[in-house]
């Protein structure tokens, strides 16, 4: 489906052409897990358009006409279409983890950041819901919530959301299970939250926030954010290893700890997986050293087919 969209946004550096170019073909089956996603959010699935109006959005090429508000043409001499309830109730919010140890960059795709990495793919997801004509917000937060951008389904949104990424800063702590807490209170409309964080720190209250929005009936993912030696332990010689959330340091030779640190690891992602799979929560592991595209369409062709 082509839009106005992709020409409006790709000047963002989150949102580059190749990345969407190769996104492009998700597209429907994108669409097929939202609409598999309201059904299990709303008490009935979609059918057809509601009488009840909600809200006006521009007209694009492949929009059917009989939809265009001509008295709004008339006043205006824009082509605007007239979305009832039924096309506007389905929302994503995407949540962010800006925090310190989320600026950890070794193995990263191009040099990228664990923070850089979950841009990207929250900048390509937004991109995804919108041009499905399904509203998309985004929360950024470490410590506490620093920006929020309510979900919209205007091409509009794309830029506001491309644009917040690229000034977004950030704390040395985090507090995932309160922002998870506050969006279960926020979020009015039942929908899907997408949480991009590396969880440190975090297990023992994850449980309950992520428990907090299902039992509010959001269907929730989390993408896990980790590097890529994070996830191997590739280093040799002394090395000085810090907290990136706090003053701790450690001078240690890798290759005496490497076996201890891979088995702590291994514990760790079996904790959070099992803590996501018991809440019914998808996760995803997020190696940064993986394409985007190759990690977001493993993703959805695979929620899609397990649907």
């Amino acid at each position: 489906m082509a839009s106005s969209t992709t020409g409006n946004a790709i000047s963002s550096r989150y949102l580059r052409p190749g990345t969407l170019q190769r996104l492009k073909p998700l597209d429907l089956v994108a669409r097929e897990l939202v609409e598999g996603m309201r059904v299990g959010v709303h008490k009935s699935p979609l059918k057809g358009f509601s009488t009840e109006f909600a809200q006006h959005r521009p007209y694009v090429p492949g929009d059917t006409l009989k939809h265009i508000d001509w008295r709004v043409y008339g006043r205006s001499g824009r082509y605007y279409i007239k979305l009832f309830e039924a096309e506007t109730n389905f929302e994503s919010m995407l949540l962010l983890d800006a925090s310190s140890s989320m600026h950890f960059a070794g193995g990263g795709l191009e040099g990228m950041s664990k923070l850089e990495y979950a841009k990207y793919c929250a900048a390509a997801l937004a991109y995804l819901v919108v041009d499905q004509r399904d509203a998309v917000g985004l929360g950024v937060f470490d410590s506490a919530l620093r920006t929020y951008i309510p979900p919209s389904s205007s091409q509009a949104a794309i830029r506001q959301i491309a644009g917040e990424l690229e000034g977004v800063g950030h704390e040395p702590k985090t507090d995932v299970a309160g922002i998870l807490h506050e969006f279960a209170r926020r979020l009015k409309r039942r929908g899907v939250v997408i949480l991009f964080s590396d969880l440190l720190g975090q297990e023992a209250a994850l449980a309950k926030g992520l428990e907090h929005l299902r039992h509010r009936g959001h269907n929730v993912i989390v993408f896990h954010v980790m590097d890529a030696h994070e996830l191997s332990f590739p280093f040799t010689g002394n090395v000085r290893f810090r907290d990136l959330e706090g003053p701790d340091q450690l001078l240690a030779d890798p290759r005496r700890i490497r076996a201890a640190y891979m088995k702590e690891l291994e514990a760790f992602l079996d904790r959070v997986r099992l803590t996501c799979e018991r809440a019914k929560v998808d996760y995803v592991l997020a190696d940064t050293s993986r394409p985007i595209e190759a990690l977001l369409s493993g993703y959805l062709v695979g929620r899609a087919e397990g649907r």
